[in-house]
């Protein structure tokens, strides 16, 4: 399960955040635990410090953004099991700063605004599921298809529920890894055309077609 955890983590910090976790009910009061015991030692700060895992969000905007998230995520239901608001770094240089806490949302159901929309912030919901067709289903059932990810000890389940997600940069048994080769873009509302790979040199291309006839010239008329 080891993978597990450290894909959820580097989805709170993610580029593309992993704003939706499933976890299976057998091993959610478990893996819970672990995840915001976790979550909690993620340090908040400057992020050219190589021990920060979660730097200043962008902007005013999206700051505010974020946190009236968290204050519909509330009203809805949700329950938040870590973080849940700003943050002050230790460093005193820092103070002032558009920092807000990794958050861990628990009790989250797929109709909440927070579960249906896109966050970009520290923020992660939890999901139960029981069934494979279930999550797949639950997790095809948005708007979004940039990124996801399973995470399981079985392979061939592993292949088989990838092969039925609709976004377009997945991973196994990992977060956010995308090395140069391979092609990187979404499905759905999260964009159109692909970047890096091979892939990404059809947009800087055009394409010329020229057919030689090597025999005798064809012609209708004698």
């Amino acid at each position: 399960r080891q993978p597990l955890f450290e894909s959820t983590s580097s989805g709170i910090n993610a580029e593309y955040g992993g704003t939706r976790v499933f976890v299976q009910r057998s091993i959610a009061k478990e893996f819970t635990a672990q995840l915001v015991e976790r979550t909690k030692k993620l340090i908040v700060g400057n992020p050219m410090n190589e021990d920060t895992k979660v730097g200043a969000t962008i902007c005013q905007m999206q700051y505010d953004k974020i946190l009236e998230y968290l204050d519909v995520a509330r009203a809805e239901g949700a329950e938040v099991l870590c973080g849940g608001g700003a943050v002050t770094p230790d460093d005193p240089d820092l103070a002032g700063g558009l920092y807000i806490a990794p958050t861990v949302l628990g009790g989250c159901t797929d109709d909440m605004t927070v579960v249906k929309e896109e966050v970009f912030g520290p923020v992660l919901s939890l999901l139960i599921f029981d069934t494979e067709e279930e999550v797949i289903a639950r997790a095809n059932n948005t708007h979004f298809g940039l990124g996801a990810a399973v995470c399981t000890d079985n392979l061939s389940r592993a292949y088989r529920v990838i092969s039925k997600i609709e976004a377009g940069s997945c991973n196994v048994n990992t977060y956010n890894a995308y090395p140069a080769v391979l092609p990187f873009g979404g499905y759905k509302n999260s964009g159109i055309g692909r970047e890096l790979g091979e892939e990404c040199l059809n947009y800087y291309s055009q394409t010329k077609a020229v057919y030689v006839e090597t025999g005798d010239p064809w012609c209708p008329f004698e």
